[in-house]
């Protein structure tokens, strides 16, 4: 439980390591969602994630069982976070990987804006309104492109329009950790907590949809499907705790803003997806943005 006052060779290592595999993670979604439902996807992924936590925190004699008032503000987080992926997987049927890459990152500034709801001393400063404006206006341009020319199809702007929608949800899901009980929590019980309820509620949104389960799907979805659950939802989230752990938490937040980047180039080189000049503009826009928002002030 060492505290560390800067970020060391490790660190950044682990940081880049991270934003490129939540870039990735859309591309992988996308593979698997061309032949596992939507949301029956979204469900097997908690749900196997949870599985691997609890072998972990046992391993570890962790206790994640809800104590201390939170379960509660678990069961809210957990519900915002079915939310969230119900929208990302049911979203990326209708757009492109990069682009939702790039929507989804909306959510530091959701949270910049509520916040100071929440902790008054975190009000927002000039250059942080100005960080908020760059980014939406970047955004708006890019989400015109799916009414003027979508590049995924007539119902892009659907697609794009989940993306918003899974970016307020992931912001309401920090406000509710920062806000309640969680925040006193170990991260490994917020975690837990998201991931079972998550699991639950989705695979129940499966049945009542109708989704059926792929007896034909092949082995790259499947792997893609395992790539998401061990190594992102399992592995990298466990790593970002321990970061968050020992690391300044104001300098590891601004690596975040490789993961749009990294899921720029996982869309354009992993599926072939267009890089068009309005995306690039809300990429560029976007991180300038949180780069504002997250600038230090006096």
């Amino acid at each position: 439980m060492q505290r560390k006052t800067h970020l060391d060779t490790t660190a950044i290592v682990c940081l880049v390591l991270c934003a490129a595999l939540w870039g990735v993670n859309q591309s992988a979604s996308k593979v698997a969602v061309a032949e596992i439902a939507p949301l029956l996807q979204a469900a097997l992924r908690s749900a196997g994630a949870a599985a691997l936590l609890g072998l972990w925190a046992g391993g570890r004699r962790l206790d994640l069982r809800p104590t201390g008032g939170v379960l509660r503000p678990g069961l809210l987080a957990g519900t915002l976070f079915a939310l969230e992926f119900g929208c990302i997987f049911v979203g990326l049927q209708y757009t492109h990987a990069s682009r939702m890459a790039v929507f989804i990152y909306l959510a530091p500034f959701v949270v910049a804006l509520a916040m100071p709801w929440l902790a008054p001393s975190e009000r927002l400063h000039w250059p942080q309104w100005l960080g908020l404006g760059v980014a939406f206006a970047g955004v708006a341009a890019a989400f015109a492109e799916g009414f003027v020319a979508p590049a995924a199809g007539p119902l892009q702007w659907w697609g794009d329009t989940l993306g918003v929608a899974a970016a307020v949800l992931w912001a309401g899901t920090t406000l509710t950790i920062r806000g309640t009980r969680l925040s006193q929590a170990l991260p490994e019980q917020t975690l837990m907590a998201q991931l079972l309820v998550s699991a639950l509620l989705l695979g129940a949104a499966s049945w009542v949809a109708g989704e059926q389960w792929p007896v034909t799907a092949s082995t790259r979805a499947w792997s893609a499907l395992a790539f998401q659950t061990v190594i992102v939802t399992f592995a990298s989230y466990l790593l970002w705790f321990w970061l968050v752990r020992h690391y300044p938490a104001t300098q590891i937040s601004s690596y975040t803003l490789l993961t749009p980047v990294f899921g720029l180039a996982a869309g354009a080189g992993l599926l072939g997806e267009p890089i068009t000049p309005r995306l690039v503009l809300a990429l560029v826009a976007v991180v300038a943005g949180i780069a504002l928002v997250s600038r230090r002030t006096r």
